[in-house]
């Protein structure tokens, strides 16, 4: 599976949320710059993590996002799907009932066993993201790595 670049993107960016003070925020801009990406479309990501309820967006000069939740309550799962969508990546297109090698309809009543397992591989995976939340990556960073965060955010202000 081949997730786009911005989901990279979205789940360091909530991770750098997570280690800010409690209501703090960071610009759009600042997350862009932090990790020199391009702020237009990143700023769209964003905005898509705060449609399904995992960032929130405060308005103002001193505006920004920060988590919507405790770090706790959000999952790498809501965050990728917030951005890429709930769908697998696989789908079954009945190839083995085409061609020289094709079986007879009444042979297909059942899945097809690689669409099974296909679809049993994309279920594992959602539920090996949903069991890690923003809280468990954060108990697995180095003790610095937050005050540096917080450090070199800011002076991108």
């Amino acid at each position: 599976m081949k997730l786009p670049a911005s989901t990279e993107w979205v789940l360091h960016c909530a991770a750098t949320l997570a280690q800010l003070e409690p209501g703090a925020s960071a610009s759009a801009a600042q997350l862009a710059e932090y990790y020199d990406v391009p702020a237009p479309y990143l700023a769209k990501q964003l905005q898509a993590l705060v449609r399904a309820g995992v960032l929130a967006a405060m308005t103002g000069p001193r505006g920004g996002f920060r988590l919507a939740r405790a770090a706790s309550d959000i999952t790498m799962l809501q965050i990728v799907e917030a951005v890429d969508g709930a769908s697998s990546p696989y789908e079954c297109r009945e190839i083995r009932q085409q061609g020289r090698g094709a079986l007879p309809p009444e042979d297909c009543r059942r899945i097809c066993v690689i669409a099974d397992k296909m679809a049993e591989a994309h279920r594992a995976w959602r539920s090996s993201l949903a069991g890690v939340t923003l809280a468990d990556i954060l108990a697995e960073l180095p003790s610095w790595a937050p005050a540096r965060t917080r450090s070199r955010l800011s002076a991108t202000r």
